[in-house]
């Protein structure tokens, strides 16, 4: 055992020398990240530590919060891990192995996909929604220009909206500015409801959703922010980039998150780009 190992364990006697290392990490970024954002992102964390600590491997819920980790957090674990064993650790980040892990899909956009058209219409058809749904008509399945490189996501994007809260859940489009993914977003909504004119869809852009955060820790409106969102059959939230660095927000997002995916809703987000370790 290494002087270093030998440092952990004496720490936590309680521990074996893995889960000590580990326990002294998140005790260290308990200190120095905002409470939501550790009970959020860190806590709910479980880590295998190798024999010879080289090796540390987290494992996270699903895929959407396994990217966000990595893209936000992995390089600052990393750090700590090796400050506080003394030498390089290699972290590594996996999902938690679980029955009916539910599927997370990440689709590249193409440059092939129509053109984002400016809504002109609110689709308000469903005698259900006591809210505007705020889809635009107008970008459907049917106006979505195909090709070779937008096959996958196009096909990933109809399967929700034929089978929501199955596969590829949340399902995650992302490319750059004006290549169509908020066109795939509205053709989700638009068949859900064509199929299935009672559910409860909501299409928001990112920035309006922080608002909506904002608004209700102002007012103290938590139960009908809660019941505009967690009650939803499909979300769709555009801009999910907005996100960055608002720690509220993400917050009262995964709340959402967990709760829509608890109901077996779905959710279908897009950004300009994809979250990178």
């Amino acid at each position: 055992m290494s002087e270093g190992q030998h440092k952990i364990v004496a720490s936590n006697p309680g521990l074996s020398a893995g889960e000590s290392l580990w326990q002294a990490c998140i005790e260290q970024l308990a200190q120095e990240l905002p409470e939501q954002q550790f009970n959020t992102w860190i806590k709910p964390l479980l880590a295998q530590v190798s024999d010879d600590f080289t090796r540390v491997t987290l494992f996270v819920a699903n895929r959407f919060k396994l990217d966000w980790v990595r893209a936000q957090y992995s390089h600052r674990i990393a750090v700590m891990l090796e400050k506080l064993y003394g030498q390089p650790v290699h972290l590594e980040l996996a999902l938690a192995p679980r029955e009916a892990q539910p599927r997370s899909y990440a689709s590249p956009a193409s440059t092939e996909i129509g053109a984002v058209a400016e809504p002109v219409e609110l689709a308000d058809d469903s005698a259900s929604a006591a809210f505007k749904n705020r889809l635009n008509t107008a970008l459907t399945f049917d106006t979505l220009v195909e090709g070779t490189a937008n096959r996958m996501a196009r096909a990933a994007a109809m399967h929700v909206s034929g089978m929501p809260g199955q596969l590829y859940n949340p399902l995650f489009i992302y490319g750059g500015v004006g290549l169509g993914k908020t066109h795939l977003m509205h053709a989700v909504g638009n068949k859900l409801l064509a199929d299935k004119p009672g559910s409860k869809v909501l299409y928001i852009h990112a920035e309006q959703f922080v608002s909506d955060v904002v608004k209700a820790y102002q007012r103290k409106t938590f139960d009908e922010f809660k019941d505009k969102y967690h009650s939803l059959d499909l979300l769709l939230i555009d801009d999910v980039q907005f996100f960055a660095n608002k720690d509220r927000t993400q917050e009262e997002f995964f709340n959402a998150f967990e709760a829509l995916l608890a109901k077996k809703s779905h959710i279908v987000m897009t950004s300009d780009t994809y979250p990178k370790g």
